[in-house]
């Protein structure tokens, strides 16, 4: 793996204690970059973080901590710090409000103070809704339909404004389902509380849960179950090495991160099943608001602006670098 561009001295991880943040750190050392990480351990894991990197600990809601990790001569920021339980934040809006576009603004203005020229933002495919078409492209309307993607999309706009005034370069990456864990075998800790499938259904599995709430059978899809384009986290990782990469040649750009295949909820545990040996106990609830039946991705652009294609991300390799973790 090449080192990032000599236009970044140091890169600032903020979040890169958590799920995919640790991963990213994990490429980076490998690339040979010079790194700090900035995280307030709500959810993310110091065992996750490739000893010998540099971590403050702080949180992007206070100013003044965001203020003197900046000033440490920060060249570029990755930004992976978010609440991203889509459930909840239809249920408490305010709470993602406050987090995930207050919090982004502090990271702008502090941008701005420190003269940070570059940043990566891990944005979603919430910010599409309900697709109009499959598979879905980034000229896609931009119509998310729960609150989490409402504020990808707000901080999308922001940054790009941002961008416009103060002469700063972007990617925005739009991932579609993130999941996996590190080939390597080196990142082992698990997520605490996670809200999306395949770590539900791994820790059914491993006995931590009862049972796997399917929210909805009725969808027009092959099984009724709702469809999506999982990609695994050690792909997402090197499209972050990538898109910093480009960006630091001063160009900006807005990507899908995806496969283009699609799984259903019931293909996921049944290969789970499969691979595991273990039975998973399913209960059927009513389909929640702000859930599609089917969402897939196009990332043409990612291939032809990055160079970048998925690795790892087949159903059977994410599952199988899950089946390390948590059997």
């Amino acid at each position: 793996m090449n080192k990032i561009s000599d236009n970044a001295n140091r890169i600032m991880v903020i979040g890169g204690a958590g799920y995919i943040g640790s991963h990213v750190v994990k490429h980076l050392v490998k690339s040979g970059s010079d790194l700090v990480v900035f995280d307030n351990f709500s959810s993310g894991h110091r065992d996750n973080i490739v000893p010998g990197v540099e971590i403050i600990e702080g949180d992007i809601l206070n100013e003044a901590e965001l203020d003197n990790a900046m000033s440490k001569k920060i060249d570029a920021v990755i930004h992976l710090a978010a609440f991203k339980d889509a459930g909840e934040s239809m249920e408490e809006p305010s709470k993602y409000a406050i987090n995930n576009i207050t919090g982004s603004l502090n990271i702008l203005k502090q941008m701005s103070k420190h003269n940070v020229k570059y940043i990566v933002f891990s944005s979603s495919a919430a910010v599409y809704g309900y697709p109009e078409y499959l598979p879905v492209d980034e000229n896609h309307p931009l119509k998310p339909e729960n609150y989490y993607g409402y504020t990808k999309l707000v901080i999308e706009q922001n940054i790009e404004w941002f961008s416009r005034l103060g002469d700063i370069h972007f990617a925005n990456l739009r991932y579609f389902n993130a999941a996996g864990y590190d080939v390597e075998g080196v990142i082992r800790h698990k997520e605490s509380n996670p809200g999306n499938l395949i770590p539900i259904v791994f820790e059914v599995a491993a006995g931590i849960r009862e049972k796997v709430i399917v929210f909805g059978n009725d969808y027009d899809t092959k099984d009724g179950t709702g469809v999506r384009d999982y990609i695994h986290v050690d792909d997402l990782a090197d499209a972050h090495l990538k898109s910093l990469d480009f960006i630091l040649k001063d160009n900006s750009t807005t990507l899908n991160l995806g496969t283009g295949e699609g799984y259903s909820v019931l293909e996921v545990i049944r290969m789970v099943e499969e691979l595991t040996g273990k039975t998973i106990a399913v209960d059927i609830a009513p389909r929640r608001r702000g859930d599609c039946a089917e969402l897939i991705a196009k990332s043409l652009c990612a291939d032809e602006i990055l160079g970048w294609k998925p690795k790892y991300s087949t159903l059977k390799q994410i599952i199988e670098s899950m089946t390390c973790v948590y059997i």
